[in-house]
């Protein structure tokens, strides 16, 4: 098949927006080569024979304060006003996420009133106070909560997320579990947040209809191309001469030359429930009960009417492309040891001028979807809008 300049490795968000970008705004033509049989990457859906919309790859809710994204993402669908909430169970009980004064009262009941009090001469209603900060604390009122919060809630879902001590990982990964000084209601603060009224599938389907679009699925990038001494050969041994633009594992694209660079999988137990709904939250934790870290019910997102309901229990493993049950890259793990490793891979990449990495495997970057698609709006937007003047 004819190769055009604008190549691009993968299917995901990264991918599809850019793709987007480039077949709209410079006419041009762009093959998307994506390895799975789907376009979507990790936040493909598909709708059941239910008419409930299925996360294949777990759940994905859309949330961000950055008005370019949203407004770009208007262009292919409409969102419902979904809020995303989020249980835990703990000792027995089920309390909201993040852990608040509603926590306080349930768990602190005799003490409750001295350690709200004591939270709000330190802090301010509606802070966010990462748990490392409350750990370290020199008040030892401040340090149980930091304690009570990190023993209960965030250790053992973190030793079964990332298999090892969170204390060994970067502290972006404590500041997903802080402490909120008041009373959430609901899991984010962004300003626009939702689901897609007709599916995340939706969105990629809308987004890759150009006719300057060409997709090939179930492809792997090394049957078109492969890079040596700062060229991109085609498998022909022809120089490919554009554009490059690879979402995904770095250290794939170079042949594990400098190591591999590790990461967490995932694995979900799909079960079908004959009841109209099972939980009372779309996502609930359980850090310290069962093998699985949540059970996702994906009936919340988009209400319907029926009297079944669908469940995912989620499984976390280490990642082995040889593997069954855990063959799909999710999460980076950040590592000082890692991050040395990345480095070298970084440097590589530069000796070749027309390649561009974009999104979570290609930079090791633990990125959310805003992020994502953010990110490959600007990369187009720096690298190549001019071209449209």
């Amino acid at each position: 098949m004819d190769i055009p300049k604008f190549v691009v490795i993968g299917g995901g968000f990264s991918g599809a927006v850019f793709a987007e970008r480039v077949a709209e705004m410079l006419n041009e033509q762009i093959l998307i080569v994506e390895k799975r049989e789907h376009i979507g990457g990790n936040s493909y859906d598909y709708k059941s024979e239910e008419g409930i919309f299925v996360h294949k790859y777990g759940p994905h809710i859309f949330h961000t304060d950055y008005d370019i994204v949203w407004d770009y993402l208007l262009n292919f669908s409409s969102f419902n006003n979904y809020k995303h909430k989020v249980l835990a169970y703990i000792d027995g009980k089920y309390i909201k996420l993040p852990f608040d004064f509603q926590g306080i009262e349930e768990f602190f009941k005799e003490r409750k009133e001295k350690i709200k009090e004591r939270l709000l001469e330190n802090y301010k209603i509606s802070d966010k106070v990462p748990i490392y900060e409350l750990l370290n604390s020199k008040d030892k009122l401040l340090k149980e909560i930091g304690e009570f919060v990190y023993n209960k809630i965030f250790l053992n879902y973190s030793i079964k997320q990332w298999g090892e001590n969170p204390l060994n990982l970067s502290k972006e990964i404590l500041k997903r579990v802080p402490v909120y000084i008041g009373i959430k209601d609901g899991y984010f603060e962004n300003r626009y947040e939702g689901i897609p009224e007709k599916g995340f599938i939706n969105i990629f389907n809308n987004m890759l209809k150009n006719e300057n679009i060409g997709i090939k699925l179930k492809t792997d990038v090394k049957e078109f191309f492969y890079l040596k001494d700062g060229m991109i050969y085609t498998k022909d041994n022809k120089v490919f001469d554009g554009y490059f633009i690879y979402t995904g594992p770095i250290d794939y694209l170079f042949d594990y030359k400098f190591g591999k660079l590790p990461y967490r999988s995932l694995k979900f137990d799909f079960q079908k429930i004959d009841k109209e709904y099972y939980q009372k939250a779309a996502v609930v934790n359980y850090p310290n009960d069962y093998d699985f870290t949540r059970i996702t019910e994906y009936k919340h997102f988009i209400e319907i009417k029926t009297s079944k309901t669908i469940i995912s229990k989620e499984f976390p493993g280490e990642y082995d492309e040889n593997n069954k049950e855990f063959n799909i890259p999710y999460y980076p793990i950040l590592k000082e040891e890692n991050i040395n490793i990345l480095s070298k891979y970084l440097n590589e990449s530069k000796k070749y001028k027309k390649l561009y990495l974009i999104g979570r495997l290609a930079e090791y970057k633990y990125y959310n979807m805003d992020e994502v698609i953010l990110s490959a709006l600007n990369l187009y937007n720096k690298e190549f809008e001019d071209k449209n003047k």
